[in-house]
């Protein structure tokens, strides 16, 4: 484990592997890199190491990062700018579910220092009733964390991404529920990135200047994932649209490692995963490991 200290003096704690450039992975709702979330073992994969130097990191308030009152999303702009900095100036974002939306007011603060953007499965829907849902959800979350009823606070979350009412009691007795109790009062942060409403903010992902990919998955769980992943792909200048096949909200590691490597190292050929011009005709591109980005 490393350690960088954010603009406020929040301690950020991490752990970085792999050669080449650097990608910064920003995790969802209730994740960090104890809790054992899929996304988190991006930093163990060989494949994706060989060619990419990969950072999973604790967001404050999680884990072995530490917090500073009052929160404020700016302050995790500049958690994820304290870890561009020690990486020397630049890197690649790869936000998952509501890390997404961080890592998209990150790429849209920090300017040349996100070299570009990958989001998968970002939790924004236009549906009126959803966004209605959505600021009755915030109301309680706040009431809940006020009152520190952490449990219910993961409960009411749980609700609102689908979890019937009668299963929560036997969820509580998972071995998990303490791990998500210690970081409830974040699930406020996640509100904060994702905006009053949560309804797909066109309007600034337009201003993105930087490559990015947006992704969803195949068999995800939620319908609405796809047409939110049509409409950032479409106001984004610079957007490439994929559908991970077979995946759901949850993506494998394995799953995402090919395509970052391709998005990071947009040189990488299929064959043997070498770089552009090995065994290939001079400027003949072809994808990595099948990896072809609409």
């Amino acid at each position: 484990m490393a350690t960088v200290t954010s603009k406020d003096g929040t301690t950020i704690a991490f752990d970085r592997a792999g050669e080449g450039p650097t990608l910064i992975v920003v995790d969802g709702a209730l994740g960090y890199r104890a809790a054992g979330f899929e996304t988190m073992r991006l930093a163990s994969l060989p494949a994706l190491l060989e060619h990419v130097r990969v950072v999973v990191y604790d967001r404050r308030g999680r884990g072995e990062s530490s917090d500073t009152q009052p929160y404020a999303l700016e302050r995790e702009i500049e958690d994820i700018e304290a870890l561009i900095d020690d990486a020397g100036g630049s890197a690649y974002l790869v936000g998952i579910s509501s890390g997404a939306a961080l890592a998209l007011e990150a790429a849209l603060a920090l300017g040349d220092k996100v070299r570009g953007l990958v989001m998968y499965e970002v939790p924004y829907n236009d549906d009126e009733d959803e966004r209605r849902a959505w600021r009755a959800y915030r109301r309680e979350l706040d009431a809940l964390l006020a009152a520190d009823r952490r449990g219910d606070a993961v409960a009411a979350f749980m609700m609102l991404v689908g979890m019937p009412a009668e299963e929560l009691d036997g969820v509580r007795q998972h071995p998990m529920w303490p791990v998500f109790e210690a970081v409830a009062p974040t699930l406020a942060y996640d509100a904060a990135a994702m905006g009053e409403d949560a309804s797909v903010p066109v309007e600034r992902a337009s201003a993105l200047r930087i490559p990015a990919l947006v992704m969803d998955g195949g068999a995800s769980e939620w319908s609405f994932m796809r047409r939110t992943a049509d409409a950032l792909a479409t106001a984004i200048p610079h957007a490439q649209r994929l559908t991970l096949e077979g995946q759901t909200h949850e993506v494998a590691a394995e799953a995402l490692a090919p395509v970052l490597i391709a998005f990071c190292r947009p040189e990488m050929i299929m064959e043997g995963g070498g770089d552009a011009g090995q065994g290939e005709p001079e400027g003949e591109r072809r994808p990595y490991r099948g990896v072809e980005f609409s």
